[in-house]
């Protein structure tokens, strides 16, 4: 059997963890700004209405006598860190897919901790007693449907898939609660008069896939309850970025410079933390109409280093004719290399020469950080330039 287990409303359950006047209250945790949005909302925001990814003006009508909060991601992760070693008591095979997610396959851990049922239990009980927050827990024999027992009796719930009760379960699953499946992909299998995953086995496999491409195929597995994917406890991060969306759209570029040195550092500070060189380098830019471009270039040698980051963001941007108001820009890194290997020599000394001063300079500033706050060194730069991303 494998599990699913979600912290409940994890942001704001922090939150209320560490300031205990906030609980029983409204609490949402997002973007400050006019443009924010709700990155979390506890349950008592939640039965008003509030939702994730919901603008933050909207989340103040429905709650406004709500605690805005604005997110504190190094305390998420910390915690998040010990719900997963939480997680690693109980099994060696834990993929965590998320800050607040992860699969556990519990195949033969039952002489140590009894049946599914009595570790997905132990779980929340352990949780709760160490970290101080509740999480909820799906047990199904196949992945996907341990995602969705996980989400069906939240906060602090616990939902069992046998192995027996499959089948029925299927047939009577609304297609919509299938992950993958957004509006897009409801919409063209309601058109063939698909309402719920048990339906799909009334269609040839090709239907499928002349609707949905290779996903149609995916789903036709699904609704026979077939799902080969194991839990991996080493996931490949194939790239980190960070992004923001402004406050007001603007075409000044030393503005827009400003956000990509914050969020360089904050790429930078992911690579480390990973132990990982990038050898590319992005930005994302959309405009005020909406319409998106990206570039990216090569960084040689590959690197982890903020300013090396930077300094490339900065090159892309300033090459990038800039005709209408920005509203979102953000950097990003990709091509990663989690195994420290030699590197190249380069031919001439003056290329990439400061990468390893700026990578020794980055680590101390990290300790400093770690030990003393996300605020307690910053760039001169940054001085003049207090924006949230």
């Amino acid at each position: 059997m494998i599990l699913h287990v979600d912290m409940d409303a994890f942001f704001a359950s922090v939150e209320k963890l560490d300031n205990p006047e906030l609980l029983g209250r409204c609490v949402i945790v997002g973007g400050q700004t006019a443009r924010g949005v709700v990155a979390a909302a506890s349950y008592e925001a939640r039965a008003k209405g509030v939702r994730s990814a919901m603008p933050m003006y909207r989340a103040r009508r429905l709650c406004p006598d709500g605690a805005f909060l604005p997110p504190r991601k190094s305390r998420y992760s910390q915690v998040s860190e010990r719900a997963m070693a939480v997680l690693r008591l109980f099994s060696p095979l834990v993929e965590q897919v998320s800050i607040d997610e992860a699969y556990l396959d519990i195949s033969g851990c039952e002489r140590l901790f009894g049946p599914s049922v009595d570790v997905g239990n132990r779980i929340k009980q352990k949780i709760k007693a160490d970290i101080g927050i509740t999480c909820s827990v799906g047990i199904a024999p196949v992945k996907f449907l341990a995602k969705i027992a996980s989400a069906m009796n939240k906060p602090d719930g616990l939902t069992i898939i046998g192995e027996y009760d499959v089948p029925g379960f299927i047939d009577s699953l609304f297609v919509e609660k299938v992950p993958g499946v957004g509006p897009a992909a409801r919409s063209a299998l309601l058109k063939i008069g698909i309402t719920r995953l048990g339906d799909i086995r009334k269609f040839p496999e090709d239907i499928l896939v002349k609707q949905l491409g290779k996903f149609g195929r995916k789903l036709y597995a699904l609704a026979l309850g077939n799902d080969p994917s194991a839990v991996c406890p080493v996931r490949s991060v194939k790239s980190i970025s960070h992004e923001a969306t402004l406050e007001s759209d603007t075409k000044d570029i030393s503005l827009l410079r400003g956000f990509l040195l914050k969020q360089a550092e904050a790429v930078g500070r992911a690579l480390r933390r990973e132990n990982a060189d990038a050898s590319t380098v992005f930005i994302k830019v959309k405009h005020s109409d909406f319409s998106q471009a990206s570039r990216q270039t090569a960084l040689c040698p590959p690197t982890r280093a903020s300013e090396e980051i930077f300094s490339a963001a900065s090159r892309l941007l300033l090459a990038y004719e800039i005709k209408k108001p920005v509203r979102l820009i953000g950097v990003g890194v990709s091509g990663l290399d989690f195994i420290k290997k030699p590197r190249q020599m380069n031919l001439f000394p003056e290329t990439g020469k400061g990468y390893k001063k700026w990578e020794k300079l980055d680590n101390t500033v990290d300790e400093i950080l770690e030990r003393f706050g996300d605020d307690a060194v910053k760039k001169g730069r940054l001085f003049d330039q207090d924006k949230e991303f």
